[in-house]
């Protein structure tokens, strides 16, 4: 059975498609058959795979096109995508101006999806159609968090905002993980930060945290996942174990 997850933050820059893609990439390499969607019109993870929009995308997704049509192998084995391209953010506005404009995804996942174990929706940055249509079609919501003051901000907000998705649109929403991200240990700022997450969030929060790493910023640049680029780097390491806890938690 298919675990859909949902990455969303409306905050930029926190690790949404990084965290993205290497889940999947550990994932499918441990054998298990995972799908990324990219949702964001600027497409960072269709590059971060190596991959680009030839074609179909996202966009054909939403307009009602099989998804087994549309969700192409990458270079790694058992690891597929649905590429995102630019003309995707025309349909922010083409949502919402449909009744039933909230769950398009859904509908379009409803075929399909049950040849993969892990499917991970890449979403915006922002708490627009697009993460709304993810949030409806999910069942779980992971949220990276950066070790930063700023982060925590909005954070509650985002919680509620999730919380009115369930009642409204999808009863089985839950959030399925908080990952703190960009960790630097030689900080007191990270650890305050990291300190404050778990004291709200408890369980939730996945114990292994995801550190800022060179290797970790510059492998998107080379279409590789971390453990593809060096799988012996700490970011690598460190996805490789937010996967197994994941599995876990499944």
């Amino acid at each position: 059975m298919a675990r859909v997850y949902a990455l969303a933050n409306q905050k930029g820059g926190v690790g949404k498609t990084t965290t993205a893609i290497n889940l999947a990439a550990c994932l499918a390499e441990a054998g298990e058959r995972a799908l990324v969607i990219d949702l964001d019109p600027q497409a960072n993870a269709t590059s971060g795979l190596g991959e680009h929009a030839n074609g179909t995308s996202t966009y054909d997704l939403l307009d009602g096109a099989p998804l087994g049509e549309l969700a192409k192998p990458t270079r790694f084995p058992n690891l597929h995508l649905v590429p995102a391209k630019p003309e995707l953010a025309g349909a922010t506005v083409e949502l919402t101006r449909h009744g039933e404009g909230e769950t398009y995804l859904r509908h379009a996942l409803a075929a399909g999806v049950e040849q993969y174990s892990f499917v991970f929706l890449d979403c915006p940055p922002s708490f627009g159609p697009l993460t709304v249509n993810a949030l409806a079609a999910a069942d779980r919501v992971l949220i990276p968090v950066q070790a930063e003051y700023y982060a925590l901000e909005g954070l509650s907000q985002l919680v509620h905002s999730i919380n009115l998705v369930k009642m409204r649109l999808n009863p089985r929403l839950a959030v399925g993980g908080v990952l703190l991200t960009m960790v630097d240990g030689r900080t007191r700022l990270s650890a305050d930060v990291e300190a404050e997450v778990r004291k709200h969030f408890g369980d939730l929060v996945f114990a292994t945290t995801v550190p800022r790493s060179v290797r970790l910023a510059e492998a998107p640049s080379h279409g590789l996942p971390a453990i593809a680029y060096d799988r012996r780097s700490r970011g690598a390491d460190a996805y490789w174990k937010v996967a197994m806890e994941l599995v876990e938690r499944a």
